[in-house]
């Protein structure tokens, strides 16, 4: 889809919709706001294919260094193996249920940890293949739809049920990718990042819908790349959702918390996890989610006309 040079937008996803101008958005019980807790678990490859893309700037050990880059693949690989419990215990204190991003790679080689997850009621929604695999335009639409597929069936066979959302590895995206989602049965995808509502994408086939991520609440976006400290990340969330939940009593706000277990996961930092969402459940009016079930409530109730 090539840029056109217009007033506005200068793209055809979606339509440009300010906020000031739509109907009023209302949760399930007049909620101000849903909170949808979005975890990441993914794959770091000791080889990346030939021709595979991972930026520069991929979070994780002490800096990029020759293969075998041990700090890193272990570093990301304590989410795997310790965080992700943490993280989960957390979230189910304040009946709070995950939506895992969860890429083909640890679908297929950690069935424990897709077992676990459905075990506590999460929603696991495709990744991509691994965190060293990100989409971009240097791919073919073919190899781009093979890639997408490819994902959809290793969660298919893991779970037992094709996923419906799409969360691609580093907020990946070609500029056809939209289209592709819709057209392999996917309902909604979380790399934009521009909204504190869903909103209906536009596809040639099929249904979609975007589920904006707050990206400066992204725990590696603040943690890592803007080296916010723990305790000021926990102030952060506190008052992002303040905010939120005092716009939502005119009409409903979305937060996507996006969580990294091998990041957030770690001894010295989940307190602070666990303090800022005590603060944020404890609040009347806050509809905590999945992904599918946002998605499904927007869909049969969208934005009544003010």
């Amino acid at each position: 889809m090539p840029a056109q040079r217009r007033l506005g937008m200068d793209h055809d996803h979606y339509a440009w919709s300010p906020i000031v101008t739509r109907g009023v958005l209302r949760w399930p019980a007049n909620a101000r706001v849903v909170l949808c807790v979005l975890v990441n678990l993914e794959h770091l490859e000791w080889s990346p294919p030939e021709g595979s893309y991972q930026p520069s700037s991929l979070a994780g050990g002490i800096a990029p260094r020759p293969f075998p880059d041990y700090s890193r693949f272990s570093h990301r690989e304590y989410g795997h193996r310790v965080g992700i419990f943490r993280v989960l215990d957390v979230l189910e204190r304040y009946g709070i249920k995950a939506t895992v991003a969860m890429d083909a790679l640890t679908a297929e080689h950690y069935p424990y940890l897709v077992r676990h997850c459905l075990g506590r009621g999460c929603e696991i929604i495709g990744h991509g293949i691994a965190a060293t695999q990100m989409i971009t335009s240097r791919m073919s639409e073919q190899a781009e739809q093979e890639y997408i597929q490819a994902s959809v069936r290793a969660l298919t066979r893991a779970t037992g049920t094709a996923p419906v959302g799409w969360f691609g590895p580093e907020y990946g995206e070609s500029a056809r990718t939209p289209q592709l989602l819709a057209q392999a049965g996917i309902r909604y995808v979380c790399d934009w990042t521009n909204d504190e509502q869903p909103y209906p994408m536009q596809t040639a086939q099929g249904e979609l819908f975007a589920l904006p991520i707050l990206l400066e609440l992204d725990d590696i976006n603040a943690l890592w790349d803007r080296r916010v400290t723990i305790d000021r990340y926990a102030e952060l969330l506190q008052e992002g959702f303040e905010t939120l939940y005092s716009d939502g009593a005119a009409t409903g706000r979305l937060l996507v918390l996006h969580l990294h277990p091998w990041l957030i996961g770690q001894p010295f930092r989940i307190r602070y996890l666990d303090t800022a969402l005590k603060g944020i459940m404890r609040r009347q009016g806050v509809w905590a989610a999945t992904g599918s079930e946002i998605i499904d409530w927007y869909r049969g109730h969208p934005p009544a006309a003010s």
